[in-house]
């Protein structure tokens, strides 16, 4: 078995609690989407778990965007980006501190296991192109041009925090529209998104990731302490209020 998790967005208590549920179910094998950083208060912390934790995280988007200048962020994105930048250069320990740059510096867009290819975005733009639920309707050749560049008959993508199911037909499932609920049976090619542990956006506030298992996949939800991590950013001056506000909404 095989966790994956996604847009963490250094939010430390959503992280600690999927952790903490993966470790309960036994896996010990855990890979990232990237997206460790950004929106969040903890970032110096989600890293230091993620390397920890993770057998593979490939780069994400906001990840990048702490090296060099936000891509099309939005203000609020913009200013967390430059916060991030700034908490991880104030850690005191030079070692700490040059081995979470390293670590953030130094992560593929891709990553490949037996059967499957991981990225943050998509197969075709690893680090920044969105697949949405409804490109099904508004942009299906987007869709059949990643599924034509898929080599693997599965592909776990984040970056748009929405779990779900994409199928080359083409056609998007939500969890609990699986025949199933909340599990896919592994044979057709398939894009999945995993959700995001930090910033959900499906309307539920909950934590979301995915178990691999050998013949399925399946989503998961597990609560945290929410408003221990709204408190801790409306307590930043340098973060949007906003932020706190729609992880409660899960927008």
């Amino acid at each position: 078995m095989i966790a994956i998790i996604s847009d963490i967005h250094s939010n430390l208590e959503a992280l600690q609690a999927v952790l903490d549920d993966i470790e309960k179910r036994g896996i010990q094998r855990i890979v990232c989407l990237g997206d460790i950083v950004g929106y969040g208060p903890n970032p110096r912390e989600c890293l230091d778990l993620i390397m920890e934790r993770c057998e593979a995280c490939v780069c994400g988007n906001h990840d990048v965007a702490v090296f060099y200048e936000p891509y099309s962020f939005n203000l609020g994105a913009e200013r967390a980006a430059f916060w991030t930048r700034t908490c991880l250069e104030e850690e005191p320990n030079k070692e700490v501190r040059d081995r979470r740059w390293q670590f953030l510096g130094s992560r593929p867009v891709k990553y490949r296991g037996e059967g499957f290819l991981c990225v943050h975005g998509s197969p075709r733009k690893p680090i920044n192109e969105y697949i949405f639920a409804d490109d099904v309707f508004s942009n299906p050749n987007k869709l059949m041009d990643n599924f034509r560049r898929l080599e693997e008959m599965t592909c776990f993508v984040g970056h748009t925090h929405v779990p779900g199911v994409l199928l080359d037909d083409p056609y998007f499932d939500p969890p609990d529209e699986l025949g199933e609920p909340d599990v896919f049976e592994l044979g057709e090619r398939a894009i999945i998104n995993v959700g995001s542990v930090g910033q959900p956006r499906d309307r539920d506030w909950r934590a979301s990731y995915v178990v691999l298992k050998e013949d399925r996949v399946e989503f998961k939800r597990v609560k945290y302490d929410i408003e221990k991590t709204v408190k801790k950013i409306r307590s930043i001056g340098d973060l949007d209020d906003f932020l706190a506000e729609r992880l409660k909404e899960g927008r």
